[in-house]
């Protein structure tokens, strides 16, 4: 495996994953979305190299954000929209940029983009198997060096619902169920659209707890961790002009 970069490895994990969830659960409607929007994503990048530089390739991250896409739209959605969800989320890739990086997280605009205008539901599957998640995600944090922003997102996020919990006289344990581990450990540490100093990690992980938090409590009709997520990359030019030491 060492010599596997770590987008490969993430899509091996992805792909095992969603196998061994489809299988767990009996699924295979859910395979079935995941190959829609990796089908999808792969002819849309690779329209995209084409016009762009007259050749054919599909990166890595393309992959990959199809597979998260696959994990996070219900599979009862009509394939066409699991198919769009996927141009959504190449196309921003390619084409809204800041500084010649793309904006926002792929996976995360797709989705949002059909769930706000096309009805889209989602079902984040798996996200609550934190045995598998945690150890996987620990260690794509640490290799991409984005522990600060993991730190910030849990300090803040158990401190609100921890506060929260005590306040409604429920059990302090009730926290961890309230976090979406796949968002978590898969989406949230993008390296392309997330801070590269420390403290600006740290910061970025900070306000993403506290605006799902908000969202939360004000009982949101959008899914809260994406809009978060959305809302946050807009300012990751700004965080990293905070001083600091880049270490990513």
């Amino acid at each position: 495996m060492k010599s596997f970069s770590i987008k490969t490895k993430l899509i091996i994990f992805l792909a095992g994953f969603a196998v061994f969830l489809s299988i767990k659960d009996k699924d295979i409607l859910f395979l079935f979305t995941a190959a829609v929007a990796l089908i999808s994503a792969i002819i849309a990048d690779l329209t995209f190299s084409y016009l762009k530089d007259k050749s054919l390739s599909v990166s890595e991250s393309s992959v990959v954000s199809a597979l998260i896409i696959g994990f996070v739209l219900a599979s009862d959605n009509p394939w066409w929209v699991i198919s769009l969800a996927s141009l959504f989320a190449i196309t921003s890739k390619h084409l809204i940029h800041f500084n010649k990086k793309h904006i926002f997280n792929p996976a995360a605009f797709g989705v949002f983009l059909s769930v706000i205008f096309l009805g889209a539901s989602t079902q984040w599957k798996g996200t609550f198997l934190w045995y598998i998640l945690l150890p996987a995600g620990l260690y794509f944090t640490y290799k991409i060096r984005k522990l600060e922003l993991i730190t910030g997102y849990f300090i803040t996020a158990l401190g609100l619902f921890g506060i929260q919990a005590v306040l409604n006289k429920v059990s302090l344990i009730n926290i961890f169920g309230y976090l979406s581990y796949f968002f978590i450990f898969i989406m949230l540490i993008e390296p392309k659209t997330t801070p590269v100093k420390p403290l600006a990690k740290l910061i970025f992980g900070v306000a993403a707890a506290g605006l799902i938090f908000i969202f939360i409590q004000a009982l949101a009709r959008f899914d809260s961790e994406l809009a978060a997520l959305l809302i946050l990359n807009l300012f990751v030019p700004l965080l990293n002009g905070i001083p600091g030491r880049r270490k990513a």
